[in-house]
């Protein structure tokens, strides 16, 4: 089937203006997965975090999609994604229809960005599927147990627990706390409404509740991912991070320097959590750059 005749409509509307893409949908393991697959060339797939979509990565897509192959899912339950019966939204479960997505598209050789809970989802698939990925752009994540760390164990049992459960059930807390401090930059009105368009009806709310909530209890999950992280260490790694999170680090961007010794970072003391918004198109023109440069100065890639 061509990419063309995949194509479909949407749930809900999207301005062109914002996000001119073709919004398409697969069939993966009992859910109606969105995704968007625009221009041709290398395939740099991105994913997204909690409680974003695919949405996220409009500006990077604009400024690849004339060099590069641009996929981006919504993982099931966000966005324009169904849930399957039964489904639980960890990460685990996402990173197994992440790589049956992987799959059925025919996807490899691939560039992985990876942000936030796209961190985890995606060093997994990595961690199972190594001769799938080529290289990686990191953002303002993690792959590690968190149980440790005081103020995260607090976040978790705050945003996913009684209480965050019903904020977000009558006021949609979760998402419009992560969207009011994971930018930098102003948005606009659209713009802000997009980001907010998946978490309207109430009946979707619960995976922007379960995300928090996974940050202890897939413990188990990231330490199978930790683990695997030394066979991908050899990998290129473009690691571009935003320096007004509120949570994840400057400690975390040079623990991932440290994991992949073959990476170029980037700081942006204009960028938050949600990196790819504030600062979406200077990281496709530096990922273009680093690309390029890289090409010329490694045989290896020649």
């Amino acid at each position: 089937m061509t990419r063309e005749a995949e194509a479909v409509s949407v749930i809900f509307n999207v301005p062109r203006e914002l996000f001119p893409v073709e919004h398409r949908y697969v069939e993966v393991h009992g859910a109606r997965v969105h995704y968007v697959d625009e221009g041709d060339g290398e395939t740099v797939l991105m994913l997204h975090g909690n409680p974003a979509w695919c949405f996220l990565y409009r500006k990077i897509i604009a400024g690849l999609k004339s060099d590069f192959r641009c996929v981006a899912l919504d993982f099931p339950g966000y966005g324009m994604s169904d849930v399957p019966a039964g489904y639980g939204f960890t990460p685990g479960e996402h990173s197994e229809v992440l790589e049956r997505f992987v799959d059925q598209l025919g996807l490899k050789d691939l560039t992985v960005m990876v942000q936030d809970w796209g961190g985890p989802i995606g060093f997994g698939l990595a961690v199972r599927r190594p001769e799938l990925v080529r290289r990686f752009i990191i953002a303002n994540t993690f792959a590690w147990p968190l149980e440790g760390e005081r103020r995260i164990r607090f976040f978790s049992a705050l945003m996913g627990g009684p209480v965050g459960r019903s904020l977000t059930w009558a006021f949609n807390f979760v998402p419009r706390f992560f969207f009011w401090r994971g930018f930098a930059q102003p948005l606009s009105t659209e713009v802000f409404d997009m980001y907010l368009a998946p978490w309207r009806e109430r009946a979707r709310r619960r995976p922007s509740v379960v995300g928090p909530r996974q940050l202890i209890a897939a413990s188990d999950y990231l330490r199978v991912v930790e683990a695997g992280l030394a066979q991908l260490s050899d990998r290129p790694a473009l690691i571009v991070w935003g320096l007004r999170d509120f949570t994840f680090r400057e400690a975390e961007a040079a623990r991932f320097a440290k994991l992949f010794p073959r990476n170029k970072l980037i700081s942006y003391d204009e960028a938050s959590h949600f990196l790819q918004e504030d600062v979406g198109d200077r990281i496709a023109a530096a990922f273009k750059e680093w690309i390029s440069s890289s090409f010329s100065s490694d045989p290896c890639q020649r």
